[in-house]
């Protein structure tokens, strides 16, 4: 089981008491342009999920944790790897913080750190991306600050709303491996 410590947050792998607030993230439609979600998830299918979620990285090529709060033991957001491709030793990281007020407090900068550094060390991984809309200027800012670089534009990629948005796609390199 992974937990990894921060000084505010820490990192834990998924569990079966998480179904309500994997459920109201999930079906938060005011995130889903930055998940590509288009419809909602039921209870029952996010159940199958978290009962799912003891595969590893590996097996499910993802690798999705709770972030939670020192003092009250809350979730209170979700950072995942996807597309993680062994071969080539990279994969993709997204963020979550659900509610507003936990925003703006360096609880995302600390998930990220702390996933970043499980990526390259314990995963061995080269490489990591983010696909950020370009509109998201704190999400930019918090990637930029862990050395990610823009790489490019997928020009009109998402659909939102009838609209085609582009996307901005960012990487860091592992310079350790």
């Amino acid at each position: 089981m992974i937990t990894l410590q921060g000084k505010t947050i820490y990192l834990r792998a998924l569990e079966p008491e998480d179904l309500e607030f994997v459920f109201a993230v999930e079906n938060d439609e005011s995130i889903w342009e930055f998940s590509n979600t288009q419809t909602p998830y039921s209870r029952f299918l996010i159940r199958q999920y978290l009962e799912n979620a003891h595969q590893d990285i590996y097996e499910a090529k993802q690798l999705r944790l709770a972030i939670c709060k020192n003092d009250t033991f809350e979730a209170i957001g979700l950072i995942d790897l996807f597309e993680y491709d062994p071969r080539n030793n990279r994969a993709g990281i997204g963020i979550v913080i659900r509610n507003e007020g936990n925003r703006n407090q360096g609880i995302g900068s600390q998930a990220l750190e702390l996933l970043i550094q499980y990526s390259f060390r314990q995963l061995n991984l080269k490489q990591l991306f983010a696909n950020i809309n370009p509109e998201n200027e704190a999400s930019i800012a918090l990637f930029i600050n862990f050395g990610f670089e823009k790489i490019g534009i997928k020009k009109q990629w998402n659909l939102i709303d009838g609209v085609y948005k582009d996307e901005a796609m960012f990487q860091l390199i592992n310079q350790q491996s």
